[in-house]
């Protein structure tokens, strides 16, 4: 039998829709999962079949072939854990609902399997849902340490979710899962940085370059001889910039989600960020490298 879901991947800062297509057929018992995937992925097999046996559910031993589409690009993470284990189950009847199909259109999952069946924390949350929801997704079943951070989008269903258990019991129609709002980080920012700009004392025609420089979004070159307090201004001149709109902040924390480093409780990033690099920094160590460019911490 064919199952489909749906979950998302990560290129660069963006999310894109991939299709996780699960058959189980007769045959000799095989797990295969193709479509460009790299070694996390490939090690799912073995975390979804140990987390459904851990359900208390029978795992059967028969032939599976799980195709990730769009196959020509590379799939990477542990977030399809989930949808695979989802397909699976729907392949071997498990789960079953008269408005199954509307269900699926309408959601994607995202989540990493614990052995025990546990839903596990992911990068990337985020730039995920913000890329559903341009896509029209109406729900997304992510982990529940996520929540926050997805909530933080408005027009989107977000069901946390805290065992594969759940998902099952969801999808067969016998529990409701609650959503998720978080609105109070945004209507009542709260915007704190270690250092200010009125510490500084003297330097008195630099700071007036930096005033004009941050009122006027210009650009600004400091030139001067080490320890002539060069970074020691760099550093403070975020805080006399203009608070962050929306849409800025939500630009920032999808750098900070793919990194694994927003907060759980509060992972809406209003600081505008300071950056700090080597002047001996190459280009490609400033943006971030690899087959998906990804940015690089400090």
């Amino acid at each position: 039998m064919l199952a489909i879901t749906k979950s998302m991947a990560l290129q660069g800062l963006d999310g894109y829709l991939v299709a996780i297509q699960v058959d189980i057929s007769n045959g000799m018992p095989d797990f295969q999962i193709v479509g460009l995937p790299d070694t996390s992925v490939k090690e799912s097999r073995e975390r979804v079949k140990t987390a459904i046996r851990n359900s208390n559910i029978e795992f059967l031993s028969r032939k599976i072939v799980v195709n990730l589409s769009p196959a020509n690009t590379r799939k990477e993470g542990s977030m399809f854990d989930l949808p695979i284990a989802v397909g699976i189950l729907i392949a071997n009847k498990h789960i079953r609902n008269p408005n199954l199909e509307k269900i699926l259109e309408e959601t994607i999952f995202i989540g990493e399997l614990s052995l025990n069946g546990k839903i596990e924390k992911t990068k990337g949350i985020l730039p995920i849902c913000i890329e559903a929801r341009k896509l029209g997704i109406r729900r997304i079943i992510l982990p529940k340490q996520n929540e926050q951070e997805a909530a933080i989008l408005e027009n989107i269903e977000i069901l946390p979710v805290n065992t594969l258990k759940e998902v099952i019991a969801y999808l067969n129609g016998k529990r409701r899962i609650l959503l998720e709002k978080n609105t109070h980080v945004i209507l009542n920012p709260e915007i704190n940085y270690e250092l200010d700009f009125s510490e500084v004392k003297g330097q008195e025609s630099v700071k007036r370059a930096l005033e004009v420089a941050a009122a006027g979004g210009h650009n600004c070159l400091l030139i001067g001889a080490p320890g002539s307090g060069k970074t020691m201004l760099a550093r403070r001149l975020p805080t006399i910039l203009p608070d962050m709109k929306l849409e800025e902040a939500l630009e920032v924390t999808k750098i900070y989600s793919i990194l694994g480093l927003t907060d759980s409780k509060d992972p809406l990033i209003i600081n505008r960020p300071f950056r700090n690099p080597h002047h001996t920094v190459t280009p490609v160590s400033l943006v971030g490298g690899g087959r998906n460019p990804k940015p690089r911490r400090d």
